[in-house]
């Protein structure tokens, strides 16, 4: 008997242990059965409650989804009054004890609820999805955010690296799992099988993250170039006729694709846990690899350029903003790029952007610099025409940007910008901000 089935055996009999002897009908509001499945000790009584409570949810429109969360908001949330006679005798007499009580009446019900949930084998499915929602939905609205919140204390405990399950996948993976890489990847869009073969070739790697309750569901991926030299194009890498190189002649890997695949795991990081484990890997694999880089987008580069830099404190970056604009809107990056001095300070703004620009806890604003510089990665490279597809020119007028792995340097980078907020570069790099700093 599969798993999913045994489940529904012992649902459907928790439903009849439910009611048998009580005189009890089964909630039909989602509160009744959200405080039903709390108050159960009974394990098929609550497999059956939390397979209710389920497929009331999906049945849900927008509207009533949101309702939900509001409920369970309001009604879900820890008791104050208990926090506070906690707290109070805490600050009396300070003890473990004391601690853990006051730890106990923190927690909100539904993050217990969610645990309950997660009895079912869709449960942690599920509860990813419920997140994804509540992203959708908390905008603006600091009863869901909280509710949201939850979510992620929950997840992230059952998603730490602990749990995930690193593989490499080729072309000889399950065509389930396959399937997916073409359906989630989010940086340059698998147009079909033939070209998903190409990236899965001798002279390429891709590696995931799994987690033990979604088998058959990458979590994050990513997408590996053995080549010789610091890549700065992104499209021959991508060709499906692209001949295959020899891994072994190769000196360096190039990152140039990391899919987060699950909405709901938004901002819960395992990225950086997963780009060591591969450099690990490869080093072990591939002894011949001297050199690991991503080739990155730039994501926000372009709107920042049109938008906040014209206004920008900096004089040099104002003038530049204002000099740039006219030219590319008649030429693109052609007729900046022969100009010597345009193309230099396009480079050197974008440079500005991802070393200088900060948001208010004083890291980089754009995502994917944040995501690598926290890592421990140097700002090695920034690329001209390095991504001339549609997407590149419009997020970053076709530049891109090479972040290093330098195994010998990546905790003393990630330490020195988290606690100081400095950005490593390359003296290149270095040159190219200087004038815009």
């Amino acid at each position: 008997m599969q798993i999913t089935d045994l489940i529904n055996s012992i649902a459907d009999r928790g439903l009849e242990l439910f009611a048998f002897g009580r005189g009890r009908s089964l909630p039909r509001d989602p509160g009744g059965l959200c405080r039903a499945l709390l108050s159960e000790r009974g394990e098929a009584s609550g497999i059956a409650l939390a397979r209710e409570l389920v497929a009331f949810y999906r049945g849900l429109d927008a509207t009533g989804r949101e309702a939900f969360f509001t409920m369970l908001g309001r009604e879900f949330g820890p008791d104050h009054a208990a926090i506070a006679a906690a707290a109070r005798a805490f600050v009396a007499e300070p003890s473990a004890a004391g601690a853990l009580a006051l730890a106990e009446a923190a927690e909100p019900p539904r993050q217990e609820l969610l645990r309950r949930i997660n009895m079912l084998p869709e449960g942690t499915e599920f509860v990813i999805g419920l997140r994804a929602d509540a992203l959708d939905l908390a905008d603006g609205k600091p009863e869901l955010r909280i509710v949201d919140a939850d979510l992620k204390h929950v997840l992230t405990s059952w998603f730490s690296g602990g749990f995930l399950e690193l593989r490499r996948i080729t072309w000889e993976t399950p065509a389930i799992i396959l399937e997916k890489l073409i359906q989630y990847e989010a940086v340059h869009a698998i147009p079909g099988w033939e070209f998903l073969r190409r990236r899965l070739a001798e002279d390429r790697r891709c590696y995931a993250f799994f987690h033990p309750a979604l088998p058959n569901e990458p979590v994050i991926f990513v997408q590996v170039a053995l080549v010789r030299g610091l890549a700065g194009e992104v499209a021959p890498l991508l060709d499906p006729e692209a001949p295959v190189g020899d891994p072994a002649a190769a000196d360096t890997a190039i990152f140039y694709s990391i899919t987060n695949t699950q909405k709901g795991l938004r901002g819960i990081s395992f990225g950086s846990f997963l780009l060591k484990q591969v450099v690990a890997d490869l080093q072990q694999t591939l002894p011949n690899l001297t050199t690991f880089s991503t080739l990155s987008p730039i994501p926000g580069f372009r709107r920042w350029l049109e938008t906040a830099a014209p206004k920008h404190e900096h004089p040099a970056v104002r003038a530049a903003a204002e000099a740039l604009p006219p030219v590319l809107a008649a030429g693109g990056i052609d007729a900046v790029g022969a100009d010597k001095t345009l193309k230099a300070a396009l480079i050197g703004l974008c440079a500005r952007y991802l070393a200088a620009e900060l948001r208010p806890n004083g890291r980089p604003v754009d995502l994917v610099a944040r995501f690598h510089l926290g890592n421990g990665a140097r700002l090695e490279r920034l690329n001209w025409a390095g991504d001339t597809a549609p997407k590149g020119l419009e997020q970053s007028w076709g530049l891109l940007v090479n972040y290093l792995y330098d195994p010998a340097e990546l905790e003393r980078n990630h330490e020195a910008f988290v606690n100081a907020g400095k950005v490593a570069t390359s003296r290149a790099v270095a040159r190219q901000l200087k004038p815009y700093l």
